[in-house]
């Protein structure tokens, strides 16, 4: 009988694709770890992992075993919190992937998700939206805040959030401008922006060019603190999401000034596997989700 263990172990290395990382984070040493992966070769009668000096991938039959494991995985999941919820209480970890332009409306929405469940705990993770789909399509996260236009439908439930639409968050000595100001007038100001392959820098890059825009980038970051920072200090200028703004209030020393012409909006929305059983904490998340619209 495989042991619910051995495809913990297994699920971690296909996401780590690295023997010492998954060995890490499951608690176990490196020798203890490959030791069991190779028991359940001999248990199973094929090869698992393709091997050399290091970790070269899964084979097919490995492939296989792994998405099953995770189905497996997450019927354990689903069955511990449906056992939980039959006693009145839903708990449990709710891990959420997050494109970054969405990260303050998130936390605005975890504030209602624990008021009404405050047994869940929620871990959020800082992903691109091509992450947020590969890991949502591998299990290895319960949900994700990104954009609608970048997730598939199929197999997944979406749920539409809110429209984002953006703001130039600029240094005071820059720019006597207090109104909405054109995007043609953004390129004029130095700026620190996503870095490339996010997909908000990429929203970005296609409206500048769009207009026959260059831009003067003089700083790339994973996330908007950074920019937010810069911009207070008097360095740069950023296009940050209106509810980042909206969430954090004034920033000394700064102006936020609507962008226009064109005026832009992407949707944002809530994208779940559909799963039966439903994992209870992903259905109270859904439910939070519903009532506030």
């Amino acid at each position: 009988m495989i042991e619910i263990r051995d495809l913990q172990l297994l699920s971690a290395l296909a996401r780590h694709r690295h023997f010492a990382k998954a060995a890490e984070e499951c608690g176990i040493s490196q020798p203890a770890f490959s030791m069991r992966i190779r028991n359940l070769e001999d248990r199973l009668g094929v090869s698992i992992v393709r091997r050399a000096n290091r970790f070269q991938g899964l084979t097919e039959e490995g492939e296989m075993i792994v998405r099953r494991a995770r189905r497996i995985l997450d019927d354990a999941k689903a069955l511990e919190q449906e056992l939980l919820a039959t006693r009145g209480e839903i708990s449990g970890t709710l891990i959420l992937g997050v494109i970054p332009t969405a990260l303050a409306f998130t936390g605005r929405l975890i504030k209602r998700l624990h008021a009404a469940h405050p047994k869940i705990v929620t871990r959020i993770e800082t992903l691109s939206a091509s992450s947020i789909q590969q890991k949502l399509d591998e299990g290895t996260i319960d949900a994700g805040v990104t954009y609608g236009d970048s997730i598939g439908t199929d197999l997944r439930m979406v749920q539409p959030l809110y429209e984002e639409t953006y703001v130039l968050l600029v240094p005071e000595h820059m720019t006597p401008e207090t109104g909405p100001i054109p995007w043609a007038r953004v390129a004029d100001f130095p700026l620190s922006l996503l870095e490339p392959q996010m997909q908000n820098r990429r929203i970005l890059d296609r409206i500048f060019a769009d207009q026959g825009l260059h831009p003067q980038v003089v700083a790339e970051t994973s996330g908007f603190t950074a920019s937010m920072v810069m911009a207070r200090e008097g360095l740069a200028a950023a296009v940050v999401p209106r509810v980042l703004v909206r969430a954090l209030g004034h920033l000394e020393g700064t102006k936020t000034l609507p962008l226009v012409d064109p005026v832009v909006s992407k949707p944002i929305c809530l994208a779940t596997l559909n799963r039966d059983p439903e994992l209870p904490t992903i259905d109270a998340l859904r439910r939070v989700v519903t009532a506030l619209r």
